[in-house]
């Protein structure tokens, strides 16, 4: 197996680069939700911030390098929280942003990437669909084709997560990470590795969105024909070859989760939070629920990456998911 694209020193410099708004994000326990999952539970809370995902870590690194080599314009493929990260990172520093979405994306999302005068282009497709036409868009129009997870510089933004979790004390035994396209994942899960060898680093995918997670048990890319999972976020079906080979590497386990836990993970967050979150931040949660056993006493680290949701939507599933009582 080859070594890793990620680098230590530049993640470090990331650091340099991002606004510190989205940096130093809380981390606590959060007492109220451990006696329904039997183990010590703290929250990386990545929510708290002008585009409400930790999206933003990578987009700023790509948005500065953009800028000081005087490039002025990038396109990106989103369903909604890279979209809005980039116009976000983008508009600060002069750059013309497009984004281009499937037009079933949260409807939250779209109208904020708009709001933060990006150009939106919505196709009418799942986000495989949408990565074809911007690439067909960067080539047409000689632009920066922004590909989350492939490009190194979302990886080693989100990176910046685990620097601030290995910084802290008490030490944990987990962390549980969302996992759709990897940059997540393998940002946090090199750090964690790199200074907490111990730590044991878990990815979480939806049941209906399995194509990372087998892939990773398979060792080798497998792709499937279509998603089904209201965590829309992490509901890619192709993985980039490059980006398991990262995984491979730090991740100590994949597992997948039915929808009915997501909810619920959900519903949990809220009663016992005060959290409102998108289905791919209570995939950390969906994880414990499904198995008590595995995690009993030990001390979670479970990332809350992104609070961008459809609140007509949120209502339904949350109003509809088994209110777990502690």
């Amino acid at each position: 197996m080859r070594e890793t694209r990620l680098d230590t020193a530049r993640i470090r410099a990331a650091r340099r680069v991002i606004d510190p708004v989205f940096l130093d994000t809380p981390l606590y326990r959060c007492e109220a939700l451990e006696p329904a999952l039997g183990c010590t539970v703290s929250i990386k809370l990545e929510t708290a911030n002008p585009v409400r995902s930790f999206k933003a870590r990578g987009t700023e690194v790509v948005a500065s390098l953009l800028a000081d080599s005087g490039s002025r314009a990038v396109v990106c493929a989103s369903a909604g929280n890279l979209g809005q990260a980039l116009a976000w990172s983008g508009r600060g520093r002069g750059l013309d942003v497009t984004v281009v979405a499937s037009r079933f994306a949260t409807a939250a999302k779209l109208d904020r990437i708009r709001a933060l005068d990006a150009r939106l282009e919505l196709v009418d497709g799942d986000h495989e669909m949408a990565r074809e036409r911007a690439a067909a868009i960067a080539r047409y129009d000689g632009i920066r084709l922004l590909e989350d997870s492939l490009d190194i510089e979302t990886c080693e933004g989100a990176a910046t997560i685990g620097l601030e979790l290995v910084d802290t004390t008490p030490s944990f035994d987990t962390v549980l990470i969302a996992l759709g396209g990897g940059a997540l994942a393998t940002g946090v899960g090199h750090v964690v590795k790199a200074w907490a060898p111990e730590v044991e680093v878990i990815c979480v995918q939806p049941l209906g969105a399995p194509a990372m997670t087998r892939s990773w048990h398979q060792r080798r890319v497998v792709t499937t024909d279509s998603a089904n999972t209201i965590a829309d976020g992490v509901a890619g079906r192709r993985p980039i070859p490059a980006v398991l080979d990262d995984l491979l590497l730090v991740a100590d386990d994949a597992v997948l989760v039915q929808e009915s836990s997501i909810t619920a993970g959900m519903r949990m967050l809220l009663d016992h939070a005060g959290l409102i979150v998108e289905p791919s931040a209570a995939l950390g949660i969906a994880a414990l629920l499904e198995d008590p056993d595995r995690f009993a006493g030990r001390h979670i680290v479970t990332i809350v990456c992104g609070s961008n949701v459809d609140v007509d939507a949120y209502h339904r599933w949350v109003g509809a998911a088994p209110a777990h009582k502690s």
